[in-house]
């Protein structure tokens, strides 16, 4: 039993040693870039600097404050262990905005620069928070209990959430700064998704075809991946396939694409992303 538990003591300690260096890099996008130059963030954050600039109080404080019931809500619905992890990210935002408050800036005026820079900053810090099991907004965790009521979905109640932050933005900022937030929120929101999935990514691939063997085979001593058969029957003929699945890295996509092609050029195909794909055999074998 100990050797089991010193490994998780010590990934959980790695999980928040990240989650507090991303909450640092988010601060670090906030203070040395968005808001110098009248740009927010979306969320919860983005109505903290609001809160900030009509009420002369500390950015810090805000955040903590405004991400309380949020923290409870990720409590009950997601977890203690989440719970834990987003009150170490908020603390960790909250703390590096009041030490950061003063720094230099790094992008200035440049009205492109400021949203992609600071939209990246802000998405490789929220989303290394993420990827460790934390948060360093609120807001998600209300859109995804909305989502459970109401029938929308996670992703429309974010966007539908934070259109009503960007109008308390632009009653600082003015509109041309409303604008460039959601600009810089869109940016971060892309960076966070890949962040969290990496570079590479995987795609599942499920073909039916008339040639089950002869595709397996080929995709196995061409790719070096291997794949599984599903029984699958036609809804109007009734007859029956086999539906084959495999895993593949985006870089192989054109390959397996060109094999699918020379095999059986009316096979059926799917397509899905994957978000991660851990076990079994899907590390390659050498092909060569």
């Amino acid at each position: 039993m100990k050797k089991n538990t010193k490994p998780n003591k010590l990934m959980m300690i790695l999980r928040g040693i990240m989650i507090i260096i991303g909450g640092f890099i988010a601060a670090y996008g906030l203070e040395s870039v968005l808001i110098p130059n009248n740009v927010s963030d979306g969320g919860v954050t983005g109505l903290s600097i609001v809160g900030s600039q009509l009420f002369e109080l500390p950015l810090g404080v805000l955040i903590v404050a405004l991400n309380i019931p949020f923290i409870w809500l990720g409590y009950q619905q997601i977890g203690k262990s989440f719970a834990i992890y987003s009150i170490l990210g908020i603390a960790s935002l909250a703390i590096s905005t009041s030490l950061m408050h003063h720094i230099p800036m790094i992008v200035e005026e440049d009205t492109l620069l400021v949203t992609v820079v600071g939209g990246i900053i802000l998405g490789i810090g929220m989303g290394l928070a993420l990827r460790n099991g934390g948060a360093l907004d609120g807001i998600d965790m209300l859109a995804v209990l909305l989502s459970r009521k109401f029938p929308f979905g996670t992703s429309d109640l974010i966007l539908f959430l934070n259109l009503f932050v960007f109008i308390f933005v632009s009653m600082v900022f003015g509109l041309r700064g409303a604008f460039l937030s959601a600009i810089a929120y869109f940016i971060a929101s892309k960076v966070i998704n890949i962040v969290e999935e990496g570079l590479s990514g995987s795609k599942t691939y499920k073909i039916i075809t008339s040639e089950p063997d002869l595709m397996v085979d080929t995709i196995r001593d061409r790719l070096g991946r291997t794949a599984t058969f599903n029984d699958v029957y036609g809804g109007y003929s009734n007859d029956k396939f086999k539906e084959i699945t495999c895993v593949i890295n985006r870089l192989e996509e054109s390959k397996i694409k060109e094999i699918i092609r020379e095999i059986d050029e009316s096979a059926f195909l799917t397509v899905y992303d994957v978000a991660e794909v851990k076990g079994g055999n899907f590390r390659k074998r050498n092909i060569h």
